[in-house]
């Protein structure tokens, strides 16, 4: 180490000013030491330490050469290479006087239980390049173990996912630093989350906080109903409490082996118990208020409480803040663009043109995503922006469908946005009117409050939500809505960043059911007990070769919309298809409230073998479980009686693809973006059908493409044929139920 180098820091010794040091994790613990807040007690490994391992052990000219002729797009290579570098970065010696510090370190914080967990040292690091690389070590014990994983954090720097996403980002693989913080395991008897405002509202009058028995993992997961304690702000008052019945915890598992943490059942005496005391309630409160205060900013919280101590483990901002109220404006400036008005509002920013998506990382919190179009592995860049434009693509687009969910607002189909706008260049978007205009426009602004309905209006007609995105269910849940019609599983997938097979490949398929899981247990949740819907992934080969390892298993195709899809995958590529049946499993054992819809069945034999791979794995329909088909394709209108007769509890129609196979037009083909209507009567001769023929034969009927949400009169005219709920986009939830309530009351259905 040179002189003024520190191999090893304390919590309470580092600042946000010392991310290159420590890394944002790192800095951010000692943020909150430095503030006073309980955190587990820790020492940092510091980067400094990591960059003088790979000079005196002299391994890094050795890891060049291997990565030198690399091709990062051959999967088995890739996966080659990283498991080389990793040994080597293994079987390097750790300097003895580095080693002998962090078990000095490891013996004066007291020994025991520890988390080892890496910090990233890049400020600017791409998130999606980074985030979930490396490993994180839970419950380690003992001096030669600590030292032993602080190792694998460093060697985990070269998973191939990181090693992929460095050389498409540009970043010199040894100029990416790494710290290891080491932190006191807090063996939790309650745990939970806290925001310091009422998240579904947004009010910041409030604290919320939630509380469960055990390790935090069963109530972030969403496994368990916790206690829901709401807390006035500036009295630190408790206004209400909630008690949920917790029938058993996860705790640390006493007789160590394999299996970390256990579930184990708690006595019929202490489930329906307040999980923690008033005083706590209070103490805890006041903890949050100094936290908001320290960042200057509305916090997402995790506690653990442990004999009679509250730790905070971990702060976020929250970033779900809902505006109070709408604002219209009237802009007269000149057009620079126009396209398709695609989700509604204003916001000026500057413009970041993307090309493609392994580019998406240079979108910062503040810009405008510009591009020609947008895919799955776009939505991290597109939760960052604060307006979406693309070239391509109408209201059906990608584009269109997440800006309406994120809540903001999107042009798309202006045809040359990408050679028109330049990198930098201030713009604004107008997405009700599908305007762009150059520079920052004030407009006339007129605030209209929230339009939030005085009263329930009951219908017989069930309103259902489409969703995608984790963020909004919670929000979107608290709304006047029966449940979710469509819940989209590529949102989760592209999250999880491995294609299946990849992870199947590397005996990691418990991996990916245990993640999708997690991504469905969130509207599960929200959602409970109300229904929700989940199609089954619906990825094009062209989506999935864009994840790790996908082009190891997905061919080219010139039509990926007309290709390998739907549930032709399901009846092929079966141990994939068993991973997401076991994930929906994994779900209904504490949320039955789950059903799905198999997507893109092309022939009643599809459906037929879908339906059997399903039973033979024990998911069979019941009286809590429905099993839906969706009708995009029109094979499906045509042989809909065969279809229904193999055994189906109810179809949904996807106006968007069956719309575009009848009419023989591209849906995000800007130029005929005027000629896809689901109103031709083409259309609508096939919609009335699918309604008409699943009634007579008992079956449920519902809707789920983005038509019900652009015309009211379709709405109508499907109320009319009978057709059992209907699915839309968040924004027309209300407009949608005093549709259906008009047109019922006109046909006399409530009475």
């Amino acid at each position: 180490m040179h002189e003024g180098q520190k191999a090893i820091v304390w919590f309470n010794e580092v600042t946000k000013k010392d991310i290159p040091l420590v890394g944002g994790k790192g800095a951010n613990l000692g943020e909150m030491t430095k503030a006073n807040i309980p955190v587990p007690p820790g020492f940092i490994v510091t980067a400094d330490a990591y960059y003088d391992f790979l000079q005196r052990s002299k391994i890094a000219n050795k890891i060049c050469e291997l990565l030198k002729p690399l091709d990062v797009n051959d999967s088995k290579q890739l996966q080659q290479v990283a498991t080389e570098v990793k040994q080597i970065m293994l079987n390097a010696t750790m300097p003895p006087e580095l080693a002998k510090k962090i078990q000095d370190a490891y013996i004066k914080m007291g020994r025991g239980l520890v988390a080892v967990r890496s910090s990233a040292t890049a400020e600017d690091l791409p998130t999606a390049s980074f985030a979930g690389q490396q490993t994180t070590f839970l419950n380690v014990q003992g001096e030669e173990e600590v030292v032993a994983a602080v190792q694998e954090c460093w060697a985990s720097l070269f998973r191939p996912r990181a090693i992929f996403y460095r050389h498409q980002q540009g970043f010199d693989h040894f100029k990416v630093g790494i710290a290891v913080p080491v932190q006191k395991m807090v063996q939790s008897q309650a745990s939970g989350v806290m925001f310091t405002l009422e998240p579904v509202t947004s009010d910041t009058s409030k604290i919320a906080i939630e509380a469960g028995y055990g390790l935090g993992e069963a109530i972030v997961s969403g496994s368990v109903t916790p206690d829901l304690y709401i807390i006035s702000k500036e009295e630190v008052k408790i206004i209400s409490k909630k008690i949920g019945k917790q029938e058993w915890q996860i705790i640390r598992n006493p007789a160590g082996g394999e299996e970390t943490n256990i579930k184990v059942p708690l006595k019929p005496s202490e489930q329906a118990e307040q999980k923690l005391t008033d005083d706590e309630i209070i103490s805890l409160a006041e903890m949050g208020k100094r936290i908001e205060d320290w960042y200057q900013f509305p916090q997402d919280i995790e506690w653990a409480k442990k004999g009679n101590e509250i730790f905070i483990v971990q702060t976020r901002p929250v970033t779900t803040i809902k505006a109070k109220a709408e604002v219209i404006s009237e802009i007269t400036t000149p057009v620079l663009l126009s396209g398709a008005p695609a989700s509604p509002g204003i916001a000026s920013g500057p413009v970041k043109i993307v090309s493609e998506a392994s580019q998406i990382d240079q979108v910062k919190s503040g810009d405008i995503l510009v591009a020609k179009m947008t895919t799955p592995d776009f939505v991290p860049a597109m939760k960052r922006a604060v307006a979406i434009v693309t070239d391509r693509g109408g209201r059906t687009a990608h584009a269109a469908i997440v800006s309406r969910e994120l809540s903001i607002p999107c042009v798309v189909g202006t045809g040359q946005a990408t050679s028109v706008l330049t990198d930098k260049q201030i713009i604004t978007v107008d997405g009700s009117q599908g305007k762009v205009y150059e520079g920052k426009v004030a407009g006339e602004k007129v605030a209209v409050s929230a339009t939030l309905p005085k009263e329930k209006i009951k219908t017989k007609t069930r309103v259902y939500v489409n969703l995608a995105e984790p963020e909004v269910a919670e929000r979107v849940a608290a709304r006047d809505v029966d449940g979710v019609g469509l819940l989209r599983a590529e949102f989760i997938i592209a999250g999880i960043g491995e294609h299946p097979n990849y992870m199947i490949s590397q005996n990691r398929g418990h991996e990916f059911v245990d993640k999708l899981a997690q991504g469905i247990t969130t509207f599960t949740k929200a959602f409970n007990p109300r229904p929700v819907v989940y199609r089954t992934n619906d990825f094009k080969t062209n989506e999935y070769r864009a994840l790790t390892g996908g082009q190891e298993y997905e061919d080219v195709e010139e039509n990926p919309m007309l290709g390998y899809r739907g549930a032709s995958r399901y009846i092929t590529d079966i141990d994939v298809f068993k991973l997401e049946i076991e994930a929906i499993k994994k779900v209904r054992q504490d949320y039955p409230n789950l059903w799905v819809m198999i997507p893109f069945v092309r022939t009643v034999d599809e459906l037929a073998r879908t339906v059997r791979i399903m039973e033979s794995v024990e998911l069979k329909r019941s009286k809590d479980f429905k099993l839906w088909m969706m009708v995009e394709v029109p094979s499906n209108i045509t042989l809909l009686e065969k279809f229904l007769e193999v055994g189906i509890d109810g179809i949904s129609i996807g106006s968007n693809d069956l719309t575009q196979l009848i009419l023989g037009i591209d849906r995000d083909n800007a130029k005929l973006a005027d000629a896809f209507d689901e109103r031709d009567e083409a259309v609508l001769i096939a919609l009335e059908r699918a309604v008409k023929v699943s009634r007579s034969m008992g079956v449920t009927s519902s809707i789920c493409g983005q038509a019900p949400s652009v015309y009211p009169e379709l709405t109508e005219k499907l109320v009319g044929w009978g057709i059992t709920s209907i699915s839309v986009s968040p924004d027309m939830i209300d407009k949608t139920r005093e549709i259906i309530a008009k047109v019922e009351k006109k046909l006399k259905l409530n009475d």
